[in-house]
């Protein structure tokens, strides 16, 4: 359960943390999933739909670079994003009727992890409100060498920010930011991060020889309805299930607007996007 401090960074900050949110063995039943699922996957032999490989690598390549929706698929995970114990924290923050929303693994392999650009997770899937985070695991002792979280305090308060150029969404923040005020969390495996859905965030590269894997799981009041965006709306809320509570019937409006991403396609991933406005800016 959070404490009341912890809470209260919450909403002033957008995001707190607690060490030690999850035991030694349960990391250790965690990890043995990850290095089940990543068995014998190589850039030219894998599952596009579960996994995406880090880029710039050899038909036999084994780095990879995210599992898509672990809770999902895999049952070690799914039971995490029901338990009590982290339920009970989130319901603190978004109030007991709570839908979860989506979840993911960032690997960030030794000597390479990609770069993650400043974003808001919002910009991504707008809602009729904004009552949405992430719980974000460290698996692996964190620090800034091998590209622990960085978060920008605050700025959640101030909407989204402008993630679009030249009409399309970029998946990054592509108005000036002010990155002075930034904090890099660090924390040793069984850390919990809870990230409010506005605060930005970002990653530096993993340039030291140990894995950074961080598993990230979505929740959101179950009166946020997501505004239609046709096909990545449908591929989303595909993962969407009911955890705590009751279905809400009535969608709640907590936002004057909220920018709504015009995508080129379908994009896979955050980093396909962010790579794409690279590659056009230079």
């Amino acid at each position: 359960m959070l404490s009341v401090d912890l809470m209260d960074r919450f909403h002033r900050d957008g995001f707190c943390s607690v060490p030690v949110f999850l035991s030694g063995d349960e990391i250790g039943v965690l990890i043995a999933a990850v290095e089940s699922v990543c068995a014998a996957a190589t850039v030219a032999h894998h599952d596009a739909d579960r996994l995406e490989m880090e880029p710039d690598q050899a038909p036999d390549g084994n780095r990879i670079r995210r599992i898509y929706e672990p809770c999902t698929y895999y049952p070690e995970f799914r039971a995490l994003s029901e338990c009590p114990k982290l339920l009970d924290s989130v319901a603190l923050l978004l109030g007991e009727n709570l839908l979860f929303h989506y979840s993911k693994i960032n690997m960030k392999p030794p000597g390479i992890g990609s770069v993650v650009e400043w974003h808001q997770d919002l910009a991504y899937y707008p809602l009729t409100n904004t009552d949405s985070l992430a719980v974000l695991l460290y698996l692996d002792d964190a620090g800034p060498t091998n590209g622990c979280l960085q978060v920008i305090p605050g700025v959640h308060r101030n909407g989204i920010l402008n993630h679009s150029w030249e009409g399309f969404f970029r998946g990054r923040i592509t108005e000036p930011l002010d990155e002075s005020s930034s904090v890099a969390i660090e924390g040793q495996a069984g850390t919990a991060i809870f990230l409010h859905g506005m605060t930005p965030h970002a990653s530096a590269p993993n340039t030291s020889p140990y894995a950074r894997r961080t598993l990230i799981l979505s929740y959101r009041a179950a009166d946020a309805y997501p505004v239609y965006l046709g096909e990545t709306t449908i591929h989303a809320e595909s993962h969407v299930r009911l955890v705590r509570g009751e279905q809400r019937s009535r969608a709640r409006f907590g936002t004057l607007e909220m920018p709504i991403p015009r995508y080129q396609g379908v994009p896979k991933s955050l980093y396909e996007l962010q790579q794409r406005f690279r590659e056009q800016r230079s």
